[in-house]
């Protein structure tokens, strides 16, 4: 498995910023339900929103056999339904599953196939994949699950494209999340192509999390901990970076202001972030652009001055190779400013080539 931190974008093909003509998000229990994956489709879609207006989603939880079901904590689930409510979905969540080897029973399969057949969108969260593989909903295409169970379900289901260093996968009808806390990112990534990046961002900011987090799983594979007083001397740098991305940063500036020599400053910077200084700050720069894009009237240039990438051909280069869209087609695609046309599909980007890198 690879160990740098290279990031898949797949865009999605359907058209953004048009809620579901179907808001009714139903998400899956199963004895030994995995709790937090489970929590994380309750947070996003089922907790009241009237502030988001009357086309916001709608939640139900429908269990796939008969109860007593148990979550992994001890905790009972009683469920509002059993799998005729996937009939009625016009989103499906699969939060985890009992195992990497525990079986899918088939009439989960056929309710998830009949689901995706009406046009239902279905989601996994972690080892969820394995049950959207064991229905036949990734053949031929390309998904993510955890980084520990990525091996076994490339190995068993060699039909699937498994990508296993990204935090997300979207595919339009199919989406699939790495593990656990990615699938915070995938549905608020979700909420972006319903909804727009202004909804994305109210959300995150109640979950109080970032509305986007560059990088892959590959950062969070056996990577030591750096001592708690690294963190404390870096942390404030990085802000700074962030808010004034647009400033020069040459890596001596960044030792001088964290207090260190630059061999050590390098290397901590390293430990701490799982990255060098310049490719850490190239995606910080195109985060900053990609949100000027979402939320500003700024032009290309100014957006690509602000954001220190310094020119407009830059910030396309950059766009183009991280998200496989032109930073015009990524303004109109997240702020409904017209069709921005048919998206490449993401790729795997060279590690090495200047504003491509992933950030931390």
């Amino acid at each position: 498995m690879a160990r740098g931190t290279i990031t898949v974008r797949i865009v999605p093909k359907t058209s953004p910023l048009s809620p579901p003509d179907n808001p009714l998000v139903v998400a899956l229990a199963y004895d030994g339900l995995c709790t937090f994956e489970y929590g994380v489709a309750v947070e996003v879609f089922a907790l009241p929103r009237p502030e988001m207006g009357p086309d916001w989603y709608r939640f139900a939880t429908a269990a796939i056999e008969q109860g007593p079901l148990r979550a992994m904590g001890g905790l009972r689930v009683l469920a509002d339904g059993g799998m005729e409510l996937l009939e009625e979905a016009g989103t499906v969540i699969v939060p985890g599953w009992r195992g990497a080897d525990a079986p899918v029973p088939p009439a989960l399969a056929e309710a998830l196939r009949a689901a995706h057949a009406r046009g239902a969108r279905i989601l996994s969260f972690c080892s969820g994949a394995f049950v959207l593989a064991a229905a036949g909903l990734l053949d031929g295409g390309r998904a993510t699950t955890h980084w520990r169970y990525a091996e076994a379900l490339a190995a068993r289901h060699p039909t699937v494209t498994v990508v296993p260093d990204v935090l997300y996968v979207d595919s339009g009808q199919v989406l699939t999340a790495a593990g656990t806390a990615a699938g915070i990112d995938l549905c608020l990534h979700l909420i972006r192509r319903d909804h727009g990046a202004e909804a994305a961002n109210k959300v995150a900011r109640r979950l109080v999390v970032p509305p986007h987090r560059e990088g892959g799983q590959a950062q969070f594979i056996e990577r030591p901990v750096p001592p708690a007083r690294e963190g404390s001397r870096l942390s404030p740098l990085l802000d700074r970076m962030r808010l004034e991305a647009g400033e020069a940063w040459p890596v001596d500036r960044m030792a001088a202001e964290a207090g260190m020599s630059r061999r050590s400053f390098i290397r901590r910077f390293r430990a701490a972030t799982g990255e060098a200084p310049a490719a850490w700050l190239a995606a910080a720069r195109l985060a900053r652009a990609r949100e000027l894009l979402e939320t500003s009237a700024l032009g290309i240039e100014e957006v690509a001055a602000t954001s220190g990438l310094g020119s407009a051909a830059s910030l396309r280069a950059g766009f183009r190779a991280r998200f496989g869209l032109a930073p015009s087609a990524w303004r109109a695609r997240f702020r409904g400013e017209g069709s921005p046309g048919p998206a490449r599909p993401g790729r795997p980007f060279p590690p090495r080539l200047p504003l491509q890198e992933t950030g931390a």
